[in-house]
């Protein structure tokens, strides 16, 4: 268990009451809670378990597996044989073969190792935001869990419809927790945009 795991332990029964409150009362119309749902699609305590079941350790584990697979392919490509005393077209279109081969499994941009690798580090940069965004909604956590409004939201009591003070405890906190989610899958986005050639690559 991380910070965040812990956080949450902590956490979970004031992001349901966010949750509960928001659903069911909603927040001022210029608040800027409403913002952050429009980013992030999610009430606050759905997107902080959204965040809880990022697992930075699997992709981690899929990067070493891509590069040792981009290692086997250049392996296989420096060793497949060249035609020796053999002579004649059907050497030669062997060696074009070869030749052809090679390139296409090491060496250029477009080769599978060069992809794998490519691919491996997405997947470490990716398993590095992971592990960021948890880390950054865990501070969120613990600092709204300390804040004021934590104490003017009511968990296991009934809803007050005219209850304005939780109403507006529930939406400030809400609005930073999403804050947090949301600068993060931002970031996730822009290292996908940048990984836009690499998709195409693989897809050709």
């Amino acid at each position: 268990m991380d910070t965040l795991d812990h956080a949450m332990a902590t956490a979970g029964p004031l992001l349901s009451r966010i949750d509960e409150v928001l659903g069911a009362v909603g927040a001022p119309r210029d608040h800027g809670v409403w913002d952050e749902v429009r980013r992030v699609r999610l009430l606050p305590g759905d997107a902080a378990r959204a965040v809880v079941a990022l697992r930075a350790a699997d992709l981690a584990a899929a990067s070493a597996e891509l590069r040792a697979d981009a290692r086997a392919y250049a392996g296989i490509a420096k060793s497949l044989p060249p035609p020796g005393e053999w002579r004649g077209d059907a050497a030669d279109a062997y060696d074009a073969a070869r030749h052809r081969i090679a390139d296409h499994l090491s060496g250029g941009p477009d080769s599978l190792d060069e992809r794998l690798e490519a691919t491996a580090d997405l997947a470490d940069a990716l398993a590095e935001w992971m592990a960021q965004t948890r880390s950054d909604l865990a501070v969120t956590l613990a600092e709204v869990l300390g804040s004021a409004e934590a104490l003017s939201i009511v968990a296991d009591a009934a809803l007050d419809l005219a209850g304005h003070r939780e109403v507006l405890a529930a939406a400030d906190a809400g609005e930073r927790i999403l804050r947090t989610v949301a600068n993060s899958y931002d970031l996730a986005a822009d290292l996908l945009d940048g990984s836009t050639d690499l998709a195409i690559a693989v897809a050709v």
